[in-house]
């Protein structure tokens, strides 16, 4: 009887049961992913100044101290969060500026539809529409926002459309003003996505709304002859 129970307690050490350790341990690696994901839904239902740290844990299943575990505060889950969804499209259109090769209008084209991707179509759409109603109460968070995002998203495009006229394709425009005239149609367009749509219907198609914002955007630009043709 007693070398059978020894070898009974034994057991938990086979291969089977120490296969339990590592799915525990990608488990633990996946929360933080899991507690982002949580709070980009309730950064975007709540706002950021309704939204506690308890929200959050709350809807990723957790408790508040493990929070605490990964955060400090709700700013910093914040700032982690815009660092692991948002700054990778910066970097993604920043490298596509310095590598583009051909026409100014299909980079720009392609900026203005990976911006619209990210903050119309995406549920980031909701971080843009918070900072823009929020930025007032908290100036901090939201200059730290700006200069990590906004600023470098109208760089990139402004960039893009100063090389359209350096190469003789667009007019001369001031390029950092005209990328933010650019962007703002896209914003109404996520502002609208949180707020009106909850209760009434889009008043546009959203892929029509966009090819017709590239459209008349990209015409504008055109250079034109002496007698108004485009050049």
């Amino acid at each position: 009887m007693t070398p059978r129970a020894a070898t009974h307690v034994r057991r938990p050490t086979h291969p089977g049961a120490r296969s339990k350790r590592p799915r525990w341990q990608r488990r633990k690696e996946e929360r933080p992913t899991e507690l982002l994901d949580a709070a980009l839904e309730v950064f975007a239902e709540r706002g950021f100044a309704a939204t506690r740290l308890e929200d959050v844990a709350r809807r990723a299943g957790v408790t508040k101290g493990t929070m605490y575990l990964y955060f400090a505060n709700k700013e910093a889950l914040f700032k982690e969060l815009v660092r692991k969804t948002t700054l990778p499209v910066v970097e993604m259109v920043e490298e596509l500026v310095r590598t583009h090769r051909g026409p100014a209008r299909d980079l720009v084209a392609q900026i203005l539809r990976r911006r619209w991707a990210a903050i119309v179509d995406s549920p980031l759409s909701g971080i843009p529409k918070l900072m823009m109603s929020e930025a007032g109460n908290f100036p901090e968070l939201s200059r730290w926002y700006h200069d990590e995002v906004i600023s470098r998203n109208t760089a990139s495009l402004a960039r893009a459309i100063e090389m359209g006229i350096e190469s003789g394709e667009f007019r001369a425009v001031d390029p950092r003003r005209t990328a933010y005239l650019a962007v703002a149609p896209l914003l109404i367009a996520a502002m609208w996505k949180h707020s009106f749509s909850r209760c009434v219907d889009l008043p546009f198609d959203s892929a029509s709304y966009l090819e017709s914002h590239l459209e008349i955007f990209l015409r504008g630009l055109e250079r034109r002859g002496r007698g108004g043709d485009r050049a």
